[in-house]
């Protein structure tokens, strides 16, 4: 026998497998992503796993799967011939019975089993288990090989190992388990489906409880701890979802993974167990798809309604079954609270409705439906319905929201529609470009497009800032005066005259740059912008890094070009910082599995940060790497300008927060997109509206209309615990009191006057009485080789160059002064 015996061992020793792969295993763990506060944010993985080093694994946990498992596991060496014994007398009995047989396998050897050998059920792999645990024993420590055990062990609802178990099962750390949630994870050791916390209570305080016993009778607790655990309620959870865990970040969560699945591999990312500390505000974060979607709805609201999600009229008996059917119907998770119903009966004054997964119903006053004109094309909409059923009919499934209880509790409800339109939310720290808010749609579930960081769009007079902060680096102050009159523009190559307009078609002669940015004017940037070049400011914004590609043509200066939000954000981010380009990031740092930094996007070294208390020493003093894309007092003098947007300008609807709020909106052609981007002395933050087929958002649905009221919502919400502070004035700024029109200084406290910020050296506030400086001299004449792609100013019927101090009215073409040769252009350019 012993011969035979002896046989076998040696042949099954050439086949087995190298063990020292243990002595370096890493187990494939999932990849956890933070949130900026510490909260878990997401985690991403093929196997739900945390790697908990031995000294770290409480007393409690190993001694409650030793009991169950191996109570000799310290005394053995791989095989426990006790075990042995009783487990073929055990079998016996088994076998006379017809019941399963038991094993005997010790902890090491369920550490071969796991890593190196297959589950088969046969001598040999049992002969192998046996010869690989005395190998095993002899390689590595017994503390190493319940490392390696505690940390694999597969214990159901996705959970390998005991860290992951103890989440998934308790939503509880290894240290916070008490000794009867312990005892249930060990139990479930032997067969996690058998001992299903819910499906299979009985059979889990069972097995629970005998392993309370075990750890009683090998000394590990005491008869009074035995008894608690024994009382304890077995109260164990469901898996928690993978993917996003902070409601409405699921747009934030997905560019994350995007990102470490470009950078590190699908592996790492999958398997490789990364720390992910994101930049992101759950807080604001909340804000912001709240502002977003309220904001969408209540445009969406003003243009109509589509009709409802179905009907199920036609459907046999739906009246009884109209529950199950609601059932088969899905909805974006992420539209809750939101809800499905179906109309059962519509009435005058309000409709009857089912509510999905609700035995009581409830009801649709007509109050919540008064909107829901019918939705013609073009965003009009058709006549507004006097009754509730002239909306709704009985069998329409629609989309509903409750309200708060009325006064006799009934349930009351509101008629939702999912927004044909679509937009994005930006909110980034302006001095790191941090980001700490992104919601890019709706709903992620219904659509993952990414609106703030992936959609390219033509961002309008939201560009402008931007001309005018190059005009104020090359010389010009916000009280310099550009002439607001209409004109024309000859691309050239037979191409149709181009005659960019204000948007009121309305004119206003010479205004200063201030008045310019405030209404918006599109003449006058225009005027700007070819007086600078666009060369020169294709040249000057390069840094910006606001689009790709530059087209260095007018056209551009109000908005022409495509861009994205986040580019938007991050250009206006220099406004308030001070200059100083900002690079927007969504990640802090991202370590491997043993805490080694991986990446950092601040790489500056700060030996002074690592101090682990404070003894009256200095804050560090850490240098600042940005690069400067403006001047400190151009960068104020744009503040101060947008300042007056949001105060007097297209933005005015923003007085209503009652803070230092600077932003500039953004309206394209036909009214295609809407923007408004903007800030606080601490928050950059920004908004797009727009159909993802571009089509026209309706008349009049500009930019101060459609997203500057979403701006205010979340700035509301965002800035309402904090106190109001000015925006930072910096060194080598004088501030005078000036009329804000024509730019003329005015007595302190004049009613017409506001503050002006002028540059220590640079021009000040206009004189009264002479000619306001203009863009041109008098008289000057432009040669056809001086003017850029984008061709020549005419005016009909003449052509030439605008003699100073015209003002034309309203609508009129600029006053010409005749000059030769005839071609050479202007068409009012001052």
């Amino acid at each position: 026998m012993v011969g035979v015996v002896g046989y076998f061992a040696v042949a099954w020793q050439r086949e087995l497998p190298d063990h020292g792969y243990l002595l370096e295993y890493e187990p494939a763990m999932q990849t956890r992503i933070y949130a900026g506060d510490g909260a878990l944010l997401a985690e991403y993985g093929r196997q739900r796993r945390f790697h908990i080093p031995y000294d770290a694994i409480p007393p409690r946990v190993s001694h409650a799967f030793l009991a169950a498992e191996d109570k000799n596991f310290f005394r053995h060496r791989g095989l426990d011939p006790l075990g042995i014994v009783r487990a073929v007398a055990q079998n016996v009995v088994n076998v006379l019975e017809g019941r399963r047989p038991v094993g005997a396998s010790t902890i090491t050897q369920q550490v071969a089993k796991n890593f190196l050998l297959t589950r088969e059920v046969s001598l040999e792999r049992k002969g192998k288990e046996a010869l690989l645990a005395l190998s095993i024993e002899r390689a590595l420590s017994k503390q190493r090989i319940l490392e390696l055990y505690l940390n694999e062990i597969y214990l159901g609802f996705g959970s390998y190992g005991v860290a992951a178990a103890a989440l998934n099962y308790f939503g509880k750390s290894l240290d916070e388990l008490t000794i009867a949630e312990a005892a249930y994870l060990a139990a479930l050791a032997k067969g996690p489906a058998n001992y299903h916390p819910t499906r299979s209570r009985e059979r889990a305080l069972e097995r629970r409880d005998w392993v309370i016993a075990r750890m009683l009778e090998d000394g590990r607790i005491s008869q009074e701890q035995a008894a608690e655990a024994w009382s304890e309620e077995l109260e164990a959870g469901q898996q928690p979802d993978w993917g996003a865990r902070i409601s409405g970040a699921e747009y934030f969560v997905e560019e994350i993974r995007r990102r470490l699945h470009e950078s590190y591999g699908e592996n790492a990312l999958y398997e490789g167990g990364l720390l992910v500390r994101s930049t992101l505000s759950p807080r604001l974060q909340d804000f912001a798809r709240t502002a977003l979607r309220n904001g969408l709805v209540t445009y969406d609201r003003r243009h109509g309604w589509r009709g409802a999600l179905a009907s199920l009229v036609g459907e046999k008996g739906w009246e009884q079954a109209w529950q199950e059917h609601l059932a088969r119907m899905e909805m974006p998770a992420d539209l809750a609270p939101w809800q499905l119903a179906v109309v059962l009966e519509a009435g005058a004054e309000a409709v009857t409705i089912g509510v999905q997964g609700r035995e009581s119903g409830g009801a649709i006053p007509f109050a919540e439906m008064e909107w829901a004109a019918p939705w013609k094309e073009g965003q009009r909409i058709g006549a507004k319905p006097k009754r509730a059923d002239e909306v709704l009919s009985a069998g329409d499934v629609v989309y509903v929201e409750r309200l708060p209880d009325g006064e006799e509790g009934e349930s009351l409800y509101t008629l939702r529609q999912l927004p044909d339109v679509n937009g994005a939310l930006v909110a980034l720290d302006p001095f790191t470009g941090r980001v700490l808010a992104m919601q890019g749609g709706f709903s992620h579930a219904d659509s993952e497009f990414n609106r703030a960081w992936q959609a390219y769009r033509q961002p309008g007079s939201a560009f402008k800032p931007f001309v005018y902060a190059v005009a104020l680096e090359r010389g010009y102050s916000p009280a310099s005066i550009v002439l607001d009159a209409p004109v024309s523009i000859d691309p050239g190559f037979g191409q149709k005259i181009w005659k960019p307009k204000n948007y009121t078609g309305k004119y206003n002669g010479p205004s200063t740059l201030r008045v310019g940015i405030e209404q918006s004017r599109n003449a006058m940037t225009v005027r700007l912008a070819y007086a600078l070049g666009m060369e020169e400011i294709a040249e000057a914004l390069r840094e910006f890094e606001l689009m790709e590609e530059f087209p260095p043509y007018l056209p551009t200066a109000l908005g022409a070009g495509e861009t994205s939000l986040m580019r938007m954000v991050s250009g206006y981010a220099a406004f308030v910082n001070g200059g100083h380009k900002v690079t927007p990031t969504l990640i802090d740092r991202i370590q491997d599995r043993y805490g080694r930094s991986l990446y950092r996007f601040d790489v500056r070294d700060c030996a002074a940060c690592a101090q682990e208390e404070w003894r009256g020493q200095r804050p560090p003093n850490l240098r600042d790497e940005r690069a400067a894309l403006l001047s400190p007092q151009t960068a104020y003098q744009m503040v101060s300008m947008l300042e007056g947007v949001a105060l007097r300008g297209t933005g005015r609807s923003l007085r209503v927060l009652e803070r230092p709020i600077a932003g500039k909106t953004g309206t394209t052609n036909e009214e295609r997109d809407a923007w408004f981007v903007g800030f606080s002395p601490d928050l950059a933050v920004g908004v797009y509206v727009g159909f993802d087929e571009p089509q026209p958002l309706g008349y009049k649905e500009t930019g101060g209309r459609v997203a500057a009221p979403i701006f205010r919502e979340f700035m509301a919400l965002a800035l309402a615990e904090q106190q109001p502070v000015p925006f930072r004035v910096p060194a080598g700024i004088r501030l005078m009191t000036i009329e804000r029109e024509s730019g003329v200084a005015a007595p302190h406290g004049s009613e017409d006057g506001i503050l002006e910020a002028f540059k220590i050296g640079g021009p000040g506030p206009n004189v009264s009485g002479e000619p306001a400086p203009g863009v041109l001299a008098a008289g000057d004449v432009l040669e056809a080789d001086e003017i850029l792609p984008g061709g020549l100013f005419r005016a009909p019927g003449e052509v030439g160059v605008a003699a100073l101090g015209d003002a034309p009215a309203d609508g009129a073409e600029a006053a010409l002064s005749r000059s030769e040769p005839a071609g050479r252009f202007d068409g009012g350019l001052y």
